[in-house]
């Protein structure tokens, strides 16, 4: 049993009607940082007209997509989720993945809001305001980033697809904390040319969606390397449950969703294993004395801090201003630290066709305490990326599945694997998706 991919109920233009609709109701506050009205109407009325002749655009004929505020678009100048690009050149181009999308049939609603330049798991922006999370009606929690309005404008029904980036985590948090389905490639599958750099060593694009099939359709058109879509037999598959890192300070409910879903996936048949995964606590010294984001974002931005750091949210700058000074030999020694603790982690992931973890240890926090308080915010942000972000250090590539059920928070499940595993890992995430659907319908 597995959800449909995307809506065939009704047409281009009633999608982008009621999208539009939708984006100016208070719920969609802060989502998007500018919306496209007018061309998202007249490319809805394309679709259609084709579709009225016979003829067919693409996989992506008709559907509703959102671009995250770091997405190149032809005409505009790129902000990232900021101000301080105000008056740069305008793109020339749209990016390699934007035309891709559109060739597909793809009906681009407008861009969404972010975390400044992509440098936050917690979705907070001071320049264009925090969309709330739609899981609860009663609280006003964030949605998780960096890639929050792309999170948001599905969670409310607004588009069928969100694009993002994942430098950290910022498509999987966002997507576990919303209650979606969010997808991160290996980096090198699908261009990053046209994306505002934060980390050209971990920056990934992808997807936020409701279901696997429909991160898979728009993986093959963003990727061009379509990946299978037959679910795999959960029977006899090896999981990987590490016990290093990724379980401490995990909230009540979040343990109990993953070890609920634990002991439905051995139910089905396939062994749950239970690992020290010791190379994980030497992720954080070996990125000393900056780390690849902070280096290499600030080697992007350090124009636009010194000429306009008073533009910017400061919990960005600070954290952008741990990569200033950082010697070539420090930042190549890096890299060098980071491929011998690649070929560590295969050797400890080697025999399972997937690692097993919570996306993030917390239910969606409360957004005001995170507004007032640097040192809450900062305890919460790190807390946030810390599991997505292992994956991001490894070039692998995860899934987060959304495995609560009805009256609780969203909690997401991680499935992630080594470079290159896409394939089998898309197999492996229909399989469990499919599981956790019939358990929940």
């Amino acid at each position: 049993m597995t959800q449909a991919c995307f809506d065939t109920t009704t047409t281009a233009v009633q999608r982008v009607a009621r999208a539009q609709e939708g984006a100016a109701t208070p719920a969609a506050q802060h989502v998007f940082t500018q919306l496209y009205a007018d061309a998202a109407r007249a490319a809805a009325q394309h679709c259609d007209a084709e579709a009225q002749a016979g003829r067919h655009l693409g996989v992506l004929h008709g559907v509703c997509i959102t671009l995250k505020d770091n997405i190149d678009v032809a005409g505009e100048t790129t902000m990232a989720g900021g101000v301080v690009c105000a008056g740069e050149a305008p793109a020339v181009h749209d990016a390699p993945v934007v035309q891709r999308l559109r060739h597909a049939g793809a009906v681009v609603l407008g861009k969404t809001t972010m975390s400044e330049f992509a440098f936050s798991g917690v979705g907070i922006n001071p320049h264009h305001g925090t969309p709330v999370n739609p899981a609860d009606a009663a609280h006003a929690r964030v949605p998780g980033g960096s890639s929050s309005g792309a999170a948001v404008s599905v969670a409310l029904g607004l588009a069928e697809v969100g694009i993002g980036t994942d430098t950290g985590g910022s498509i999987r948090i966002p997507a576990a904390l919303c209650g979606l389905v969010g997808y991160k490639s290996t980096q090198a599958r699908i261009p990053c040319t046209g994306v505002m750099e934060l980390s050209r060593t971990l920056d990934t694009v992808g997807s936020i969606t409701r279901s696997v099939r429909a991160c898979l359709a728009v993986d093959a058109v963003m990727s061009q390397q379509a990946l299978p879509t037959e679910a795999a037999n959960l029977r006899g598959l090896r999981f990987a449950v590490p016990q290093t890192l990724m379980m401490d300070d995990v909230d009540a409910t979040v343990a109990h969703a993953f070890a609920r879903t634990l002991r439905h996936i051995a139910e089905a048949g396939a062994q749950v294993v239970e690992i020290p995964f010791k190379a994980l606590d030497d992720i954080a010294p070996l990125s000393m004395p900056g780390g690849f984001s902070p280096i290499e974002g600030y080697a992007a931005h350090h124009a636009r801090l010194a000429r306009g750091a008073h533009q910017i949210d400061p919990r960005v700058v600070a954290r952008m201003m741990l990569g200033k000074g950082i010697s070539a030999q420090d930042y190549l020694e890096l890299h060098n630290r980071r491929k011998a603790w690649i070929v560590a982690a295969q050797q400890t992931l080697h025999g399972f066709d997937a690692m097993l973890c919570p996306t993030v240890p917390m239910v969606a926090p409360l957004t005001e305490p995170l507004l007032k308080d640097d040192e809450v915010f900062f305890k919460v942000n790190r807390l946030l990326l810390r599991n997505p972000s292992a994956i991001n250090y490894m070039d692998g590539c995860a899934w987060s599945l959304p495995c609560h059920v009805a009256g609780e928070l969203p909690v997401g499940l991680m499935v992630s694997s080594l470079a290159g595993q896409d394939a089998h890992l898309a197999r492996v995430a229909l399989g469990l998706e499919n599981l956790i659907y019939s358990l929940h319908a």
